[in-house]
């Protein structure tokens, strides 16, 4: 297991890239980077359930179940990921994996900070995925700000 971090600065303040980061319609557009159907389940609420979804490459849904484990509006916000979701069947995983969201004030901007758990085999794909995905954000927010 490895924890991995990815980090981008946003001209637009911290309150407004929450916002807008997790915005059912925007978050879409910026996690289409992972999938281009990806989308998202649930409310964004602590302790509250979330399903992160897309399809898979037989076109049915697929993804993840989480758990919202902190929320700070504006900050910060934790997903704790339970399990894989698929064909309707869930399979936990042997370790919890988090992701983590940490926004701070940067002389009128937002730096947004990811920090997330993954397995080895998935190193190259998020070191790949994760700065085109922040980019995305970044011109959703900017454009949205």
């Amino acid at each position: 297991m490895k924890k991995i971090s990815y980090q981008v600065e946003i001209d637009c303040p911290r309150d407004k890239v929450f916002s807008v980061m997790l915005d059912k319609q925007h978050y879409r557009e910026w996690t289409a980077e992972f999938n281009p159907t990806s989308q998202y389940e649930g409310e964004w609420k602590e302790g509250n359930r979330i399903l992160f979804l897309g399809e898979n490459e037989a076109g049915e849904k697929a993804g993840m179940y989480s758990q919202i484990a902190k929320l700070e509006p504006g900050k910060f916000v934790s997903i704790k990921h339970l399990g894989m979701l698929d064909q309707g069947k869930e399979t936990a995983f042997e370790n919890d994996l988090y992701e983590n969201y940490y926004l701070e004030d940067k002389n009128g901007s937002t730096l947004l900070k990811v920090e997330m758990d993954t397995e080895d085999d998935w190193l190259k794909y998020f070191d790949k995925t994760w700065p085109k995905a922040l980019q995305k954000l970044k011109g959703v927010c900017e454009k949205n700000c």
